[in-house]
């Protein structure tokens, strides 16, 4: 039901469904997802909304107005850290968030977000730290060997969890590409009346936005969504010409790829709006019959270790996920078990998780 919706939402020439069974079982997916106020956003933009029934659209609207104030909230304190690393000269970049949801979705309230990302360059890691403490974000989180960014929070009233500001210096795990980002920093453009405070290009922004989504699997509508929505809104300002050979450069080919074949076999009006590039679209097709495979048993199962070693360009960064993934530090083995690190031993942890692996594997192999 959503696939069909998105794509309704990006063809101008399609008409949307009268029937009202329709949008009883297709609010559920898009309450299950939270992506009521993409799309309330995009229906209301494209002239589509009033075409759809009265309980829909209050049900979008009350969501979408929830979004609203929480971003306007968390717009505010994005200020407020910007205009910090402005007065203490740390060159910075907010990602994704209410700025994202601005340029790309047209409005503050159109994409919702919970916590603040920014970029900071490594030489800084320790003054961002210290500047974002200052401003009440003390409860540090445990960091994670071989990630890329540090986690602060504050508690904030009326608020049912902490608001975190994830401090990023890269936008991938070591030892899995061969990737820069000063490259990033090359081409940010500094944001109007600020010095040290700039914005991703377009084009980084999509790069980044894709990879992003690889790394959840495309678990989400919304990972479709913010792809998609960025195609949209900037067209041939990408080249993907480009886009693939710095993949390439960057290692990150295989990520880039298996990404945008799985966007583009999922919602095919997308090659109305751009067209993927020749050799690329020669994947889209195989992916689209993975697809159909991979929904159930144990193809299912072998789709995600695919994805999990597999999307590497380079063997020794797939051994290296590999050895992640087997030997998972103790904070990524009690994340994954969703227990405090000083619950069990390591050892004792780790034999829990192995369990746990084995139990889903069972489950999709009975499915």
């Amino acid at each position: 039901m959503l696939d069909k919706l998105i794509t309704y939402l990006y063809d101008s020439n399609a008409n949307l469904p009268s029937d009202d069974e329709f949008y009883y079982e297709v609010i559920k997916e898009i309450e299950l997802y939270f992506i009521s106020p993409q799309v309330y956003s995009l229906l209301k933009e494209k002239g589509k909304l009033g075409n759809t029934p009265l309980f829909f659209q209050t049900r979008l609207k009350q969501k979408y107005q929830e979004t609203l104030y929480q971003n306007l909230f968390i717009k505010n304190q994005t200020d407020h850290i910007i205009r910090k690393f402005e007065e203490e000269q740390i060159e910075v970049i907010p990602l994704k968030g209410v700025y994202f949801a601005e340029k790309y979705f047209g409005h503050i309230g159109a994409r919702g977000t919970s916590d603040i990302d920014i970029l900071v360059k490594r030489k800084d890691i320790n003054k961002a730290k210290e500047a974002v403490k200052s401003m009440n974000f003390e409860i540090e989180e445990e960091f994670i060997p071989s990630h890329f960014h540090s986690s602060f929070s504050k508690e904030i009233p009326g608020l049912a969890i902490p608001l975190t500001v994830e401090i990023h210096w890269d936008i991938l795990k070591e030892k899995t590409a061969n990737f820069n980002i000063q490259e990033f920093w090359g081409e940010a453009v500094r944001l109007e009346g600020f010095q040290f405070v700039k914005t991703l290009s377009d084009y980084h922004t999509f790069y980044m936005i894709c990879l992003h989504g690889w790394r959840h699997n495309l678990d989400s509508p919304k990972h479709f969504l913010d792809i998609i929505q960025i195609i949209e809104v900037v067209k041939d300002r990408i080249s993907y010409e480009t886009l693939f050979k710095d993949a390439k450069r960057h290692q990150t080919y295989k990520r880039m790829v298996r990404t945008l074949s799985i966007v583009y076999s999922q919602y095919s009006i997308l090659n109305e709006i751009k067209k993927l590039s020749s050799i690329e679209n020669q994947f889209k097709g195989s992916m689209s019959s993975r697809l159909e495979q991979e929904k159930k048993g144990i193809k299912k199962y072998f789709a995600f270790m695919d994805y999990q070693f597999f999307s590497y360009d380079s063997v020794w960064h797939s051994l290296s996920e590999m050895r992640s993934w087997l030997l998972p530090n103790r904070f990524e083995v009690t994340s994954q078990l969703k227990e405090t690190s000083k619950q069990r031993s390591y050892s004792y942890s780790l034999l829990m998780l192995y369990k746990q692996r084995c139990n889903s594997l069972v489950k999709v192999l009975g499915s």
